[in-house]
């Protein structure tokens, strides 16, 4: 049996007091305190949680409401219809619905924000309010950012129109071993509080929150757009945004206006601003002219004239301004307990002027002499390096017609040859000799009357003799390059492997005949021979005793031994071993034999000799031995 008890279904709270139950939730279940020393990052996590936390909240309370409450379509249809007479069940229904939707919105609302919390906090500049810090502010336009990328590694932009600043630009820079934060602020102009837009409220809230040196800068060209009145006028109002900070009135753009230049008005309102900003800043010094004239600076960020200058002295300032503050805390008294600055006393009333050691002075008057007198090659040495780092100049006694051509750059190598071996010194004696053999040619050969003919004159067996002789001349030309490029190394071809047999019996017939020799005996010899290999019987019968030379087919032992070829001697120099003749090739032997002497009468290893690396490699020698195993697997 299926009871359904509708009493248990919670309570469903108003829309107010519902907002109420899950914000107080989430304000006790979540961090509260957003400290001024946390990372962008940390903060940016403590309000992204917050609202994470609260559209978590919504969905579990909006979720179980609609868990609780029960479907028209799965209870019995006595309950169906009993809601419907009391309650209505179109209105239930849509009811339902509505909670279903605004549980998606409050999940889409919540995706929205956190999606622009990453983008709004990502935009804020990682400041630290407890840094040396200087703070550029003052009107549009007036050279802000130039200065700051004059002084830093920042690159802000830089245009010639007004509020091209919009944001707060960090720097950095170094002073006396110290880094510096260098702020740029954007433009603000002279109206009431509540008149400033959002960009000009970033510099009001730089000026409120951080202990800095202020750089008020100022243009007194007027090329911003903005006279010196107006701009000692927004002075007067943001002043008291300045006070108890070191103050400095940096004047720009010197190389269009000077200060020499200026009305006397102009120059009376800026002496005045000078008083008052070192007023503001609080220095402690006796002459008021002075110490106006320390807070105003001129400078020009086109031609850094003055731009280092300006940033010295706020970074001065700044540091002296600290040294007081901290001197007038509560916590000097403590650290100057735990000091002690300890002074020598008087041992004598001798005088004891500063000198210098005997054995230094020696050494100096050694280095003088060193650097007086002319230096050798050793005191190069140990001025570059020492021995292995310092390389001797090889070229710097080369006598050449200019002293410059010492240290040209001469290849050795080009298109593939010895440059060495194409040096002459008689090249331009011989070039001589060649042209004048050449104009001596040419004179005998007008005096002759000499004409070269033409091709279309000669006749038809003329014609076939001269294609013959340039057939011929190419061969031939073909032949030396060939042997050129391969040094003569060709290697000789047997006959059995002679394709194109060029080596028969005819052609060294024709060869004999044309040296004018019978080449009748040595063709029959060839012919017995190549019968003989095949097997056939010598015919000896007709060979007579007192034959001719060219038989060596005798049954006598005695006669057929045959000749051997002569060895060529070791000293002769082959083509292509790069010897220049055969003395140098000597030479390179008896020092090759030299070079190995002492090793083979110590029975050393060789570069001929067998090498093994590794004895016993481990793939070889390694592994696990199983049960009862006490070999290698």
């Amino acid at each position: 049996m299926v009871l359904y008890n509708f009493k248990k279904i919670t309570v469903v709270p108003s829309g107010k007091d519902f907002i109420d139950i899950i914000l107080s939730r989430t304000q006790r279940q979540t961090p509260t305190v957003v400290h001024k020393g946390y990372a962008i990052t940390r903060i940016r996590q403590f309000y992204m949680r917050k609202v994470k936390f609260t559209q978590s909240n919504f969905h579990e309370k909006l979720s179980t409401i609609l868990e609780d409450f029960p479907r028209l379509d799965d209870i019995h249809p006595f309950y169906g219809d009993l809601m419907n007479v009391l309650y209505d069940k179109d209105h239930y229904k849509l009811a339902l619905g509505q909670l279903h939707t605004a549980r998606n919105l409050v999940e889409k609302i919540s995706k929205d924000y956190v999606r622009l919390l990453k983008q709004h906090l990502s935009r804020l500049p990682s400041i630290d309010p407890n840094a040396r810090t200087l703070l550029i502010c003052g009107y549009p336009n007036v050279g802000k950012s130039s200065f700051i990328n004059k002084i830093t590694r920042a690159d802000v932009d830089v245009q010639p129109y007004a509020f091209t600043t919009k944001s707060l630009f960090v720097g950095h820079t170094d002073y006396k071993y110290l880094r510096w934060q260098v702020i740029d602020t954007p433009g603000i102009l002279d109206h009431p509080l509540e008149d400033r837009n959002t960009i000009e409220m970033l510099s009001i809230m730089a000026l409120v929150h951080l202990r800095a040196a202020v750089l008020f800068v100022m243009d007194l060209s007027g090329a911003c757009g903005y006279t010196i009145q107006q701009q000692a006028a927004l002075f007067q109002s943001i002043k008291p945004l300045f006070a108890n900070k070191p103050l400095i009135i940096a004047c720009n753009k010197t190389d269009l206006q000077p200060m020499e230049t200026l009305p006397e008005e102009d120059r009376r309102l800026l002496d005045e601003i000078a008083k008052e900003a070192a007023q503001t800043s609080s220095l402690m010094l006796l002459d008021g002219s002075q110490e106006a004239k320390e807070c105003l600076l001129t400078m020009s960020t086109l031609t850094d004239e003055g731009v280092m200058g300006v940033k010295n002295a706020a970074c001065e300032k700044l540091l002296q301004h600290r040294v007081e503050v901290k001197m007038k805390s509560k916590k000097i008294n403590d650290v100057l307990n735990r000091m002690h600055v300890a002074v020598p006393r008087v041992r004598d009333h001798k005088e004891r002027p500063p000198c210098i050691p005997e054995g230094v002075a020696a050494k100096m008057r050694i280095t003088e002499q060193v650097a007086t007198r002319k230096q050798t090659e050793k005191d190069l040495e140990n001025a570059h390096g020492g021995a292995g780092v310092y390389s001797a100049s090889l070229v710097k006694h080369y006598m050449l017609a200019d002293d410059d051509w010492k240290n040209d750059i001469v290849p050795e190598i080009m298109d593939g040859h010895n440059i060495a071996d194409f040096i002459d010194p008689d090249i331009l004696l011989r070039l001589e000799e060649l042209e004048r053999e050449e104009e001596e040619r040419e004179a005998a050969a007008e005096a002759e009357g000499e004409v070269e003919m033409d091709e279309d004159e000669l006749g038809p067996e003329e014609l076939e003799a001269l294609a013959a002789i340039r057939k011929k001349k190419k061969l031939l030309l073909e032949e030396h390059r060939r042997k050129k490029r391969t040094a003569d190394n060709n290697p000789v071809i047997p006959r059995k492997h002679d394709r194109d047999q060029e080596f028969t019996a005819g052609r060294m017939g024709r060869h004999l005949s044309s040296l004018g020799l019978d080449p009748t005996l040595a063709l029959e010899r060839a012919r017995s021979r190549s019968v003989s290999r095949r097997g056939r019987k010598r015919d000896r019968s007709a060979v007579s005793e007192g034959g001719d030379a060219m038989d060596v087919d005798q049954p006598s032992k005695r006669l057929r031994s045959r000749s051997r070829s002569t060895t060529r001697p070791l000293s002769e120099v082959r083509p292509g071993e790069g010897f220049k003749d055969s003395a140098q090739k000597v030479k390179a032997m008896k020092i090759g034999k030299k070079a190995v002497r002492q090793r083979n009468k110590d029975a050393k290893k060789g570069e001929a000799d067998r090498t093994i690396v590794n004895l016993k490699p481990k793939h070889l020698f390694s592994g696990k031995r199983g049960t009862g195993k006490t070999d290698r697997r």
